[in-house]
């Protein structure tokens, strides 16, 4: 376990004693657990030293919050990825000097790409492909407005979501990037979101599996001349694989605030839940049930089943989850009356921030401020 100022066996952590000042459902962050996890994943990187603060480029995509790029700056970090323009924004706007948007950029979204390149001239942002036809679109609006962007070839590690399988196909696309003008090919993005065994030593294998022709890719690349400097690779679960190798860009992003879900799945990840869902009890529709306000309007709606982890009810069993309403089966339902509160861990946290306008934070046991999660929009 980790050398932490942050004492993490108090399990009521997330309680706070201004509750009766809080409407509900609302989303807790505790900053000080959030810089401690900021912590653990540098020293993971390989620490501020030995250049592993360099090596990271966080995701943004669990928190939205601007907030918490600025915590990451303060730490040293300077490089970051986003899934959307939004987020893209936020992160630029913070201060960030380099964003990577790991979501090729289609239709509407090249023209607003380039606005952004030009609102944020100190900042170098950067993009993915994967498709001829949309790079020759992305190089086209670039050019004409004067401007350039780095981009990197996504490839599929097996998730089969988005990507080009390395091999000969890929070397083709890379040459052709290379090929256009208003862009500039500089490395790939390998991204293994399909790897999450519980098992470190099983995750280990089928990582530097998927990693092998990668690696076999980029080497092909610069023996022809090309310049494949960046290579972001992974995601949380294979996070502390990928910082083993100094010439790897590591992505982890839900450890900043980590959730049950990964907590139950990772537990060789040593991270501190910084956020948790405080709900009310609104009605008790029989005597070992509660309804809770907290819907799926609130919390993510995935996975089935389990979406709440609850501290204080552990042998809470969910019989109803709807827009705004969820009601619970316990043992301890005739100790609760209507209107007492109850504190949750989200089991997905990534999705749950979306949902939210706001996140309250949380210091020295009470709410005190109130941070806008700023890129929730979708686009």
């Amino acid at each position: 376990m980790s050398d932490s100022p942050i004492d993490d066996c108090d399990a009521r952590w997330y309680t706070i004693a201004n509750a009766e000042e809080i409407d509900s459902p609302a989303l807790l962050v505790y900053p000080p657990r959030i810089v401690e996890n900021i912590r653990r994943m540098i020293a993971i990187a390989g620490g501020g030293e030995r250049g592993g603060v360099d090596r990271l480029r966080p995701h943004v995509k669990t928190h939205k919050m601007s907030e918490v790029v600025r915590l990451q700056l303060a730490a040293g970090i300077r490089r970051f990825k986003c899934a959307t323009l939004s987020e893209m924004e936020m992160t630029a706007a913070a201060g960030a000097p380099d964003v990577l948007l790991a979501h090729q950029p289609v239709g509407p979204k090249i023209a607003k790409l380039v606005a952004l390149s030009a609102r944020f001239p100190r900042t170098r942002l950067a993009t993915i492909l994967d498709d001829a036809p949309t790079a020759a679109r992305l190089s086209a609006a670039f050019q004409e407005s004067g401007r350039r962007i780095d981009v990197l070839l996504d490839l599929d590690l097996g998730m089969g979501r988005t990507g080009i399988q390395p091999g000969p196909e890929a070397v083709a696309l890379y040459q052709q990037l290379a090929s256009l003008p208003g862009i500039r090919p500089c490395g790939l993005h390998a991204y293994d979101g399909h790897l999450h065994q519980t098992d470190p030593a099983a995750r280990r294998q089928a990582c530097d599996a998927a990693m092998a022709p990668v690696v076999a890719l980029r080497g092909e690349l610069q023996r022809l001349g090309f310049d494949v400097s960046e290579l972001v690779a992974g995601g949380t679960p294979t996070f502390p694989i990928h910082a083993e190798h100094a010439d790897r860009q590591l992505s982890p992003g839900t450890c900043l605030l980590w959730d049950a879900g990964y907590s139950a799945a990772l537990p060789d990840l040593d991270f501190l839940l910084a956020a948790a869902l405080l709900s009310r009890v609104v009605s008790k529709p029989a005597p070992d049930c509660i309804c809770l306000d907290l819907g799926h309007k609130a919390v993510a709606a995935d996975p089935k089943g389990l979406r709440v982890v609850w501290p204080e009810l552990p042998d809470a069993e969910v019989m109803v989850h709807s827009e705004e309403h969820l009601t619970l089966r316990t043992a301890r339902a005739r100790e609760l009356a209507v209107g007492d509160v109850l504190y949750g861990i989200p089991w997905h946290i990534c999705p749950t921030c979306a949902l939210h306008a706001r996140a309250i934070v949380v210091s020295d046991g009470r709410a005190s401020d109130e941070w806008p999660i700023d890129a929730r929009n979708r686009i």
